[in-house]
């Protein structure tokens, strides 16, 4: 016994590999970078302390007195100026005398520096002041510095009088790699947008799953069952071509279809009425179309697994429903639909999670136009994450935004077993007590 059980798992294990690589580390990642403020901007590795523009336009507000001294230039005798100055090939004793009586020193302005030059034994010119002041101009603005020691001590050398909070908060404003913070969920939370995305997602996943996926399906399903056998193959076979079909031709014969030189535009000008493209016309129109193309390809799944369904109810009780004078309307209630709650749940189920993060029929045909009128969860995490027109990808909030979108799958699969009533359907029959 035991070693079966170890040949076991040894089979198992290749599988049990694969599921953890592909099912469940990417749950785990995204639910990782979700707490993350990663962007292009950020890269996904650690960053560096760059003092930008857009650093002290974000810190005005705040620090006015930090932004005032950052934007004004320093004045430091440092060695590289000295090499500076003595390539300008003038008197030697100048570079002599600036490293061995002021090296080190940092000057506030240029006036305070070029008095300093012209105080010099030498005595430069003033033009030669002007060059040789110049070689020790510094700013902190636009350097790179790659940690927070690094920033802080050149803060110090230039001069700058600040205290240690002005110091983190400069940092903490000036950091370009990713750190970890929750705000990705308060902006999810605060924005008007996300709840507008919100709704889109219900009711897309509502009007496609009740009218279609279900109920379409379902009225497929019973449709083929009282038909010939021939006839109901050719009619299922037909159903199944949105399924086979490529995405991108399926949602361009649509498009053919709704576009302002496609058919219904041709047909309707012979009744006196100009093109225009119904898929973009307004937001009616393309929620109309978004239900269409949807709910034909998820109809053919739901159609497929109820008629097989249908052919494991026996039929002796057809049969027997028949002799005592029942109507297809009762043996639809009394018998094909108590005997089909396995199937509904599971397409229920299954129909829901693949809803909510699908969002390539969306994307080809109105992506999530017009303006957002059709924009869904899972179509706005992947214009977050992977496709925007801003240009900067902002991986942490689109992580949280798919991590949102796998916590309502949960939720509404925990409440479809609740609605079906999971533990009777899974419950031991009676005839085996």
């Amino acid at each position: 016994m035991r070693s079966s059980r170890t040949l076991g798992l040894i089979m198992i294990a290749p599988a049990a590999i694969m599921i953890v690589l592909f099912f469940l580390m990417p749950v785990v990642l995204t639910a990782v970078f979700s707490f993350t403020n990663m962007t292009t901007a950020t890269g996904i590795s650690g960053g560096a302390y760059q003092i930008a523009p857009n650093s002290l336009i974000a810190l005005k507000g705040e620090m006015p007195e930090v932004v005032q001294q950052l934007t004004e230039p320093r004045y430091a005798i440092d060695e590289e100026g000295i090499k500076g100055v003595e390539g300008l090939a003038l008197e030697p004793g100048i570079a002599m005398e600036l490293r061995e009586k002021h090296l080190g020193e940092v000057f506030s302005s240029r006036r305070e520096a070029e008095r300093m030059i012209k105080d010099l034994n030498d005595r430069p010119s003033t033009r030669d002041v002007k060059q040789i002041s110049e070689q020790f101009n510094r700013s902190v603005a636009n350097l790179r510095f790659s940690s927070k020691e690094d920033l802080f001590t050149s803060l110090d050398k230039f001069g700058f009088k600040m205290t240690p909070e002005q110091k983190e908060g400069l940092a903490s404003a000036t950091y370009t790699g990713w750190s970890w913070t929750t705000e990705n969920f308060s902006r999810i939370a605060s924005s008007p947008d996300m709840a507008q995305i919100l709704f889109n997602t219900l009711l897309y996943v509502a009007l496609v799953l009740v009218l279609f996926n279900t109920s379409y399906a379902m009225l497929l399903a019973i449709w083929t069952h009282y038909m010939p056998n021939t006839q109901a193959t050719i009619f299922r076979s037909v159903w199944l071509l949105p399924r086979i079909t490529p995405v991108v031709i399926y949602v361009l014969m649509w498009k053919w279809l709704a576009w302002d030189t496609g058919f219904i535009s041709t047909f309707m000008g012979k009744f006196g009425y100009s093109p225009k493209n119904y898929l973009l016309d307004n937001a009616y129109n393309a929620w109309l179309f978004v239900v269409l193309i949807n709910g034909f390809i998820g109809a053919s799944m739901g159609m497929l697994v109820f008629s097989s369904a249908l052919k494991a109810i026996p039929k002796s009780q057809f049969f027997a429903s028949e002799v005592d004078g029942a109507s297809r309307w009762q043996q639809i209630r009394y018998i094909i639909l108590p005997q089909m709650r396995w199937p509904i749940l599971f397409v229920t189920c299954y129909q829901t999670l693949s809803l909510l993060a699908s969002f390539n029929e969306i994307l080809l045909s109105t992506r999530g136009g017009p303006g957002k009128a059709t924009e869904v969860w899972s179509l706005a995490a992947y214009h977050t994450a992977l496709n925007n027109y801003a240009g900067n990808l902002e991986y942490g909030l689109g992580a949280a935004m798919a991590l949102v979108l796998v916590i309502i799958g949960i939720i509404l699969s925990l409440a479809y077993l609740r609605v079906f009533n999971y533990a009777t359907l899974v419950a031991r029959p009676l005839i085996e007590d």
